[in-house]
C-alpha cells in the first residue's frame, strides 16, 4: 500500500480517488471547493487507509509517494503543480506526479522537466473511458514518461484501470489521448449521419442497429449509445465542453505538426453548434441533435 494524494474532485477524480482509499491506500485529497474534500472524506470513510483532506495542492502533495491530478486544463495543471502552494515543491524526492487531465502535450513536457529540476517523476497519463468508466474502475490510460516513474505508478493506478500502457518519452500519453478523441468525434459523427439516414427512411432504427452491430460497423459507441440517441437521451457523462477543449488540443498539434485533420476540424464545427443549441453539458452523442433536433 502506498501513500498518495489526489488533487481534483471532478466528475473522475472523485471516484477515482475513490477507488484508491477501497484499494487500502492512504489518501489525503485536495479540491479547489473545500465541501467537496469533505464529502468524498464522508462518502469513503470506511475505506481500509487513512483518508485526509488538505487545504492546498502543497499540503495534499507533502509526503506522498505519488501523487495524482484529474483537473480542468493546462492551465489548472500548471497552478497544482507550480503555482503557490502548488506540488512540487512540497513534495519528497523520488516522488512521482501523475497527471490524468487531457492536457497539452507541450505542457507535459515542461511539467516533466521541472519535475526532474526538483528529483521528482512525472507522468502524463490521460484517460478514456468518461464518467462510468471512472466510477466502475474500468478506465483505459495511456502514458508517456520516465520507465522508472511509471513502475512506481502503475500498481497503484491499477485500481481503476482495466488497462494501463506507457507509450514513450514526456507528452505520449496526451499524444495517445488526442487520438483517441480523433477517433471517437469521427465515430460519433458517422453514427448520428446513419441513425438519421435510418429514421428518414422510415426503418425501425434500433431494429437496424441490432443487426448492423454484429458486422463490420460495430463500435462502442453504436452498441451503447445508438439507442440512446435514437431516444434522444444525453445525459452520459462526457459533455461537449469537454470534446471541444480536448479536439481544439488536438487540432492545435496538428498545426504543429504541419498536418490537416479535415474530418476532425468539421466535428469541432459541428459540436460548436450543439453548443449554440444549448447542449454544452450533454454527452457528446448529442451531436446527432444537427439533423434531429
Amino acid at each position: 500500500m502506498a501513500k498518495v494524494a489526489f488533487l481534483g474532485l471532478g466528475v473522475m477524480g472523485y471516484p477515482m480517488a475513490g477507488h484508491l482509499a477501497r484499494a487500502g491506500h492512504d489518501v489525503t485529497v485536495y479540491n479547489r471547493t473545500g465541501e467537496k474534500a469533505e464529502r468524498w472524506l464522508e462518502a469513503y470513510e470506511d475505506a481500509s487507509g487513512e483518508l485526509f483532506a488538505a487545504p492546498t495542492p502543497a499540503g495534499a502533495a507533502a509526503d506522498a509517494d505519488i501523487v495524482f491530478a484529474c483537473v480542468g486544463a493546462d492551465k489548472d495543471v500548471e497552478e497544482v503543480c507550480t503555482g503557490p502552494e502548488g506540488a512540487f515543491d512540497a513534495m519528497k524526492k523520488g516522488a512521482v506526479f501523475v497527471d490524468h487531465t487531457t492536457a497539452s502535450a507541450d505542457l507535459a513536457r515542461r511539467m516533466a522537466a521541472e519535475a526532474e529540476k526538483r528529483g521528482l517523476g512525472f507522468i502524463d497519463a490521460p484517460v478514456s473511458g468518461g464518467q462510468a468508466g471512472a466510477e466502475n474502475g474500468v478506465l483505459t490510460i495511456m502514458c508517456g514518461g520516465d520507465a522508472a516513474a511509471y513502475a512506481k505508478a502503475e500498481p497503484v493506478m491499477a485500481a481503476y484501470a482495466r488497462m494501463c500502457r506507457l507509450l514513450g518519452a514526456s507528452g505520449a500519453g496526451q499524444l495517445a489521448k488526442m487520438v483517441n478523441q480523433v477517433c471517437i468525434a469521427g465515430i460519433v459523427q458517422g453514427l448520428s449521419e446513419a441513425l438519421h439516414l435510418a429514421m428518414s427512411a422510415g426503418l425501425d432504427a434500433k431494429a437496424v442497429v441490432d443487426v448492423i452491430s454484429k458486422g463490420a460497423a460495430q463500435s462502442w459507441q453504436m452498441e451503447n449509445r445508438a439507442p440512446t440517441m435514437i431516444d434522444g437521451k444525453f445525459d452520459f457523462g462526457f459533455a461537449v465542453d469537454w470534446m471541444r477543449k480536448d479536439l481544439g488540443i488536438v487540432l492545435e498539434e496538428a498545426k504543429r505538426l504541419g498536418i490537416s485533420l479535415p474530418v476532425t476540424a468539421l466535428v469541432d464545427q459541428f459540436y460548436g453548434d450543439v453548443q449554440a443549441m444549448g447542449g454544452k453539458r450533454q454527452d457528446t452523442s448529442s451531436l446527432i441533435r444537427r439533423f434531429r433536433g
